[in-house]
């Protein structure tokens, strides 16, 4: 299994450095089964995170000949208050450190990325995960209309708003699509697609490895629908 983590300017770096350290583990604990990638929908190149003094450098372009799956992060701003002031219509000298994440959001909208994502969500081949925000990206972009998702609890509101259906748990699995809430859930997110595409020993061994103990069910919409608790 290749899989090609997504960078875009204003990623959030623990979106990607968290599950790409679970994920390439696993392809050592598996002989190779599993091997990662960082990627952006242009080509190589360094790529600033929402933190700017931070980059990490992708070596190659989408690839949806050779990825079975895209993993796509969110990304690293400022929430914002109600009827704050949109970046752009700030003076250069007025900016905080920090840009909002509807717009670092947003810009992802002016690249080649919702495309490349369209052609990953309609191969069936093809699975698409993400950490936080990353499932905003696709939202805002329109692919995830009916589909269940989850991402940051704050931006749950902003996902139903999509015609999405949010869903309030570490991780969601919708068939070839995978999402996981908070910051923190990518380390869940890695275990789980290790439990998932190689099974529970190499994922069980990487838990080992990192001392971490996953979080919540991955929720399905599998089963008897709970009544009122």
């Amino acid at each position: 299994m290749h899989i090609q983590f997504v960078l875009f300017d204003g990623f959030d770096p623990l979106d990607v450095i968290a599950p790409y350290e679970v994920l390439h583990a696993g392809g050592s604990a598996s002989g190779g089964a599993v091997t990662v990638e960082l990627v952006t929908a242009e080509g190589p190149r360094e790529v600033t995170s929402g933190i700017g003094s931070l980059a990490l450098r992708a070596v190659g372009a989408v690839d949806l000949e050779r990825a079975d799956m895209l993993l796509v992060p969110g990304v690293f701003g400022r929430v914002g208050e109600p009827g704050e002031v949109p970046e752009e219509e700030v003076g250069a000298g007025d900016r905080e450190q920090d840009e909002l994440i509807p717009v670092l959001l947003g810009r992802t909208l002016t690249t080649g990325l919702p495309a490349l994502l369209k052609q990953a969500m309609d191969d069936p081949g093809i699975t698409v995960a993400t950490v936080c925000g990353g499932s905003l990206v696709l939202a805002m972009a329109g692919l995830l209309e009916g589909r269940h998702a989850t991402t940051h609890h704050l931006g749950l509101d902003m996902l139903d708003a999509t015609g999405a259906h949010a869903i309030h748990a570490r991780i969601v699995e919708d068939g070839d699509l995978i999402t996981g809430a908070s910051v923190t859930s990518g380390l869940d997110l890695g275990l789980y697609l290790l439990e998932r595409e190689v099974g529970p020993r190499v994922a069980h061994a990487v838990e080992e490895l990192f001392a971490h103990e996953r979080r919540g069910t991955v929720w399905r919409a599998q089963g008897l629908t709970p009544t009122a608790l």
